[in-house]
């Protein structure tokens, strides 16, 4: 509990929703933003801002891995709040949202609060018919989902963050640590959301614009199987499965799940994962400062001189020449649609 006198200071005050099987790392990168700026010191006293986790009940409350939070109250007034947070995680599974909270987000919204969607927590807003005709950074991962459950909403799954209106989504992960220090800087200023993100080792506050990381393109993508054998290919960049192990993991014969590859996207699946590498290479290259040997071996080249060789053939450059191409502001080389 925080000291009752800090709630009458506070500039910031954000009360905190964490859902059945919320993601526990963006939950406690966000709060864990607003502990260190919101200290003169290093007590984390809730001095220029507070924050609060809140329920339906004082029940402990599992995240995915396991930890279990309490809240510390039960629904109070939305009004006292800048900020509600929305934390999800798991996406199908439990039972879906709560009626309570989504009548406390509706209650919060006529109050005029801003309120945030974390990971999957935007799914309940959108629930609560808060998100209607407003963008929803979404991660690509549930973009489909998003995309089926809720046609009237925009989806955003090349940002880190949105900001429409009174809604803020985040796709989550690390970027709730962004989101965090960017609503620091409106609120307290920017030293104070620099104080936090150096003391979590974290460079700057990367915008809302800043990219998530290149997904692959299944949007348009019919087959179940071939939607399956994308995603593990991109779960699996570094160590590239063998085609005969892709089509094992999906229940398939090599010969069965190339042929479907080739009538959905007109390629084999080793091309196809080929240049999943590569345009994530590219990405890497043009929003990191990974060293090409270093991005080479994420994304499963055998060694920089191959990964030159074959980045050369798919985008008529080398690494190096993409990488001083988007630093000098030059035309970045195209990643080609896979």
């Amino acid at each position: 509990m925080h000291e009752p006198e800090a709630e009458t200071t506070a500039a910031l005050s954000v009360g905190f929703i964490p859902l059945p099987n919320f993601t526990l790392t963006p939950f406690a990168g966000f709060i864990d933003v607003l502990r260190l700026a919101g200290d003169d010191g290093d007590r984390s006293n809730p001095v220029h801002c507070r924050w609060q986790v809140i329920g339906r009940t004082r029940d402990p409350i599992r995240a995915s891995c396991g930890v279990a939070i309490i809240p510390e109250a039960v629904f109070p007034g939305p009004e006292q709040f800048d900020y509600v947070v929305v934390c999800g995680g798991l996406l199908h599974r439990g039972p879906p949202t709560d009626p309570a909270i989504l009548d406390y987000l509706v209650r919060a919204a006529a109050a005029k609060v801003t309120l945030i969607g974390i990971c999957t927590g935007s799914f309940s807003l959108a629930r609560a018919g808060l998100l209607d005709r407003k963008r929803c950074c979404v991660s690509w991962f549930h973009r489909n989902d998003l995309m089926r459950e809720f046609p009237d909403v925009v989806p955003v799954a090349d940002q880190l963050y949105v900001a429409d209106g009174r809604r803020i989504t985040c796709a989550g992960g690390a970027g709730a640590i962004d989101l965090a220090g960017w609503i620091v800087e409106r609120h307290l200023g920017p030293a104070r959301a620099q104080k936090a993100l150096h003391i979590l080792v974290v460079d700057r506050v990367r915008p809302p614009s800043s990219p998530q990381p290149l997904p692959p393109n299944i949007a348009d993508v019919g087959n179940e199987k071939v939607r399956r054998a994308i995603l593990l290919i991109e779960q699996n960049l570094s160590e590239p499965l063998e085609v005969s192990e892709l089509a094992r993991r999906v229940n398939l014969s090599q010969r069965q799940l190339e042929r479907l590859f080739q009538a959905e996207l007109g390629l084999s699946p080793l091309v196809f994962a080929r240049r999943l590498r590569l345009n994530h290479s590219l990405w890497l290259l043009t929003n990191t400062r990974r060293k090409v040997t270093e991005i080479a071996q994420s994304c499963g080249f055998n060694d920089a001189s191959h990964f030159s060789r074959m980045f050369r053939s798919e985008y008529g450059c080398t690494p190096l020449e993409a990488r001083r191409a988007n630093a000098g502001g030059g035309d970045q080389a195209p990643a080609r649609e896979t």
